[in-house]
């Protein structure tokens, strides 16, 4: 075999893998067809980021909406749930509204502090009563969702695994009975 063919046979067998790739890769878009385009919104993403930030507020360490939760809850709603979650996520927004003009006669966005915090406990208490008696095929309590994607979102960006764990980029060899004193921060994983 001479270098040219090789060189083309090389070729043809990395053309055939990055194709085989994308016709891979293309089963993994979302075939969704609820509209989630309203996630995206500016209003709606602050929204998500207030949550977040009742949530996780700020305190010695950034909050949620210094990591964006809202925006990562966008993407992970409309890129990994089901389309019954998805309606249940984009549903549950408006019932957490709904909630807070019921309780404290006015929006979310236009409560204090101590409101959010008050309407998101009883949301929370809510959700794993919900979560006791569900049954399998009932489906997921909108606020779990909410509460779930703003821990995974915070302590998976760089804020949280920086900021409010410890953090080593390069991990040295492993130690398992490496000294810990009570308030130590948990590590990070990288």
């Amino acid at each position: 075999m001479n270098r040219r063919d090789a060189i083309s046979r090389v070729g043809l067998i990395l053309g055939s893998t990055v194709i085989g790739a994308e016709l891979f890769m293309s089963g993994c878009k979302s075939g969704s067809k609820v509209n989630t385009d309203d996630l995206f919104a500016k209003d709606t993403t602050a929204f998500l980021n207030e949550v977040g930030e009742t949530i996780l507020p700020e305190t010695a360490t950034p909050g949620a909406k210094a990591a964006n939760v809202g925006g990562f809850m966008a993407i992970m709603v409309r890129d990994c749930y089901t389309e019954d979650d998805q309606k249940i996520f984009k549903k549950g927004l408006s019932q957490l509204d709904e909630a807070s003009n019921k309780k404290f006669k006015k929006p979310f966005l236009e409560a204090d502090a101590k409101q959010r915090t008050e309407l998101l406990t009883d949301l929370d208490k809510e959700a794993k009563e919900y979560s006791k008696s569900k049954k399998p095929e009932d489906p997921n309590h909108y606020f779990s969702m909410i509460k779930q994607l703003t821990l995974l979102g915070f302590f998976t960006s760089e804020v949280g695994a920086t900021k409010a764990l410890r953090y080593l980029p390069v991990p040295g060899k492993y130690d398992g009975n490496y000294p810990y004193k009570k308030g130590d921060r948990a590590w990070a994983l990288s």
